[in-house]
């Protein structure tokens, strides 16, 4: 008769885990599947939008189609008439613009007066009521980061981004061997004596939950053959394997004896109460927890090890439902409704901040990149900022407190940095990013600003800004800016000068943005006036938007970056490198966030990446420059 099994530990709870996770490898491999298929399943890598949506500039109104220009003049005393088939076309919500047509006016804001013609009293202006190419998502722009669950309303995104297919990690595979003589698995199976299989139908829902690929095997009887043929066939038809029972000490405990026959016990025997009999092992490299027989315990082991060690090789981290947090920027509402704000969250200090993202009933990116939801209640007329607000959550906590919190200028090199990190990021301009600085709103404020007098970058904005010092500079990178054109050029446009020609159409940058400050700056330069400028004042808030634009019918030039001249093979008329950098405060570089952050800076992929895309120098990047006071 064999001698009873003894515990070979009785370890701590973190330990025993740490030990376990360092024992296994991660078993979980990447697949292509269909985008269709894809919704719970993770991304295995960054996902690229391989086309703007929308793809051609689209009615965002019923009404009529006009060109803007010939509209002026038109007022309440001056009504202008329109013609159909000359002055406008007929348009409806979601229609192509006709060739030539540049603005939408709203059906209710026209006034039949006969047969094909129309009166209205306020002229349209370039761009009126008109989705353009790109307006919610431009093409080369990320979609979804690595390590990304795939939510369903994700999968808009996906196929408004041209995604037919995406690399996903594979199910994993986990197979689920009860054990026991008493042990059935049909309700009709009951009877005096035999208990009914709930914890395999626990275990396998909480599996499902996480992902996996459970299969729940007919139950393995207290032999030891038998139980030792079970495991085999377990261990070789999965990636993980569990069994449930006879981990303890009696006499018909075989487990831990078969696991240590065919492979390794790790840990038996933890210090935790209920679930202290928990096995953790590997046969053949692969995982093999025995969880005990008493559901509570077995429940208890399975949150405390296997939860941890799949989500571990997932990345899946935990989630509360509600927190309170402080409004970067005020809303307005309607007080109509109750309305539903999408937005991002990221923790400065001590404090939750909450900055609200596209609030545009097409705007399916806002939905992929929001964090949580803002209810502002019927009869509000909104919320002022720095008031503190309730957010619903809609993404983990935890993974929101690790972000870095970035709000700037925009760049591409940010969308590569938060593949490799926890990052969020607000494209407001170097100008507006100082501004959040200032008010603490964020970890890192992106700039590129020149000093009109040295035409030196960021230093002397920062001193303004700043004029008690406390603050450093991380290098970025020099990137380099110049005039983007349609491919061939085929307006000719060589120089600044170009700009104010009658048959070239400019499209800007916002105001506060670093690039509309250099091009004011070239502009002064050169005595130019920005009113001779046709497009001068229509904005775009990101160098990839600038880009669409400069690609799309209507426009023929902007100011932006080679890099994104290249992502969509534009011609690109060189002006030369700027200083992109971002700002910090002197008391964060220490940060663990702002350490990695300046870790991918100065990595060697990175790097690698910026090369394949050209137009960047990182001779610099990551270097630390203290800014001192400004009378300093």
């Amino acid at each position: 008769m064999r001698k009873n099994n003894v515990y070979i530990t009785n370890i701590p709870l973190e330990d025993a885990l740490k030990t376990y996770l360092t024992a296994i490898a991660n078993p979980v491999n990447t697949e292509i599947v269909p985008t269709h298929h894809a919704v719970f399943r993770k991304t295995s890598q960054a996902v690229f939008a391989k086309r703007s949506s929308p793809n051609d500039h689209c009615a965002a109104m019923d009404g009529i189609a006009v060109i803007a220009e010939h509209t002026h003049g038109a007022t309440e005393r001056n009504p202008l008439t329109l013609k159909l088939g000359v002055d406008f076309e007929t348009i409806n919500t979601g229609n192509l613009m006709p060739k030539g047509k540049d603005a939408v006016i709203m059906i209710e804001d026209i006034a039949p007066q006969g047969e094909g013609t129309v009166e209205i009293i306020e002229a349209a202006y370039s761009w009126q009521h008109v989705r353009q190419v790109g307006e919610d998502i431009i093409a080369g722009e990320m979609i979804l980061p690595g390590m990304h669950r795939i939510r369903p309303l994700d999968l808009g995104a996906l196929f408004n981004g041209g995604i037919g297919e995406v690399s996903v990690l594979k199910k994993l595979k986990v197979g689920i061997l009860p054990t026991g003589n008493e042990i059935v698995q049909s309700i009709n199976e009951l009877e005096k004596g035999k208990i009914i299989d709930s914890n395999s139908r626990v275990i396998e829902g909480l599996l499902l939950e996480l992902g996996c690929e459970p299969t729940v095997y007919p139950v393995a009887i207290d032999d030891k053959e038998i139980l030792t043929e079970a495991i085999r066939k377990g261990i070789g038809e999965n990636d993980f394997f569990i069994t449930i029972a006879g981990s303890s000490a009696g006499s018909k405990d075989f487990t831990v004896h078969i696991i240590e026959e065919l492979g390794e016990v790790v840990v038996h025997g933890v210090a935790i109460k209920p679930g202290k009999p928990t096995i953790l092992g590997k046969i053949d490299e692969k995982g093999i927890v025995g969880l005990p027989g008493y559901p509570v315990s077995a429940f208890f082991a399975f949150e405390k090890f296997v939860k941890p060690l799949i989500e571990s090789w997932y990345k899946m981290p935990r989630s509360n439902h509600q927190v309170n947090a402080k409004l970067t920027q005020r809303i307005v509402s309607s007080v109509k409704n109750e309305e539903l704000v999408r937005v991002t969250l990221g923790k400065v200090g001590s404090e939750w901040i909450v900055t609200p993202l596209n609030r545009g009933a097409g705007a399916t990116m806002s939905l992929v990149r929001a964090d949580g939801i803002l209810t502002i209640p019927r009869l509000s007329e909104g919320i002022e900022s720095g008031e503190t607000v309730t957010i619903e959550l809609m993404k983990h906590l935890e993974d929101i407190e690790n972000r870095l919190v970035v709000i700037g200028s925009h760049d591409l090199i940010i969308d590569i940095i938060a593949d490799e990190m926890p990052l969020s990021s607000a494209h407001v301009g170097s100008f507006g990013g100082l501004m959040a600085m200032r008010k603490k709103e964020c970890h890192i404020a992106p700039i590129h600003l020149i000093d009109e007098n040295t035409g030196i970058y960021n230093i002397s904005s920062v001193q303004k800004m700043f004029p008690q010092g406390g603050m450093s500079l991380i290098r970025g990178v020099k990137r380099l800016q110049g005039l983007m054109v349609k491919k061939g050029n085929p307006k000719g446009i060589a120089e600044f000068e170009d700009l104010t020609r009658e048959d070239v159409v400019f499209v800007n940058r916002q105001r506060g943005a670093g690039t509309r400050q250099l091009l004011d700056f070239e502009l002064k330069k050169r005595n130019i006036p920005t009113e001779d400028i046709e497009g001068y004042h229509r904005e775009m808030t990101t160098h990839m938007a600038v880009a669409v634009a400069v690609l799309s019918e209507g426009t023929d030039v902007g100011l932006g970056i080679y890099a994104a001249a290249e992502t969509l093979g534009l011609d690109f008329i060189p002006i030369g490198y700027e200083s992109y950098d971002f700002l910090v405060p002197n008391d964060e570089v220490e940060d663990p966030r702002i350490k990695h952050f300046i870790e991918v800076l100065q990595s060697e992929p990175f790097r690698n990446k910026l090369r394949e895309i050209g137009g960047y120098i990182s001779e610099q990047s990551g270097d630390i420059i203290q800014i001192g006071a400004q009378d300093d």
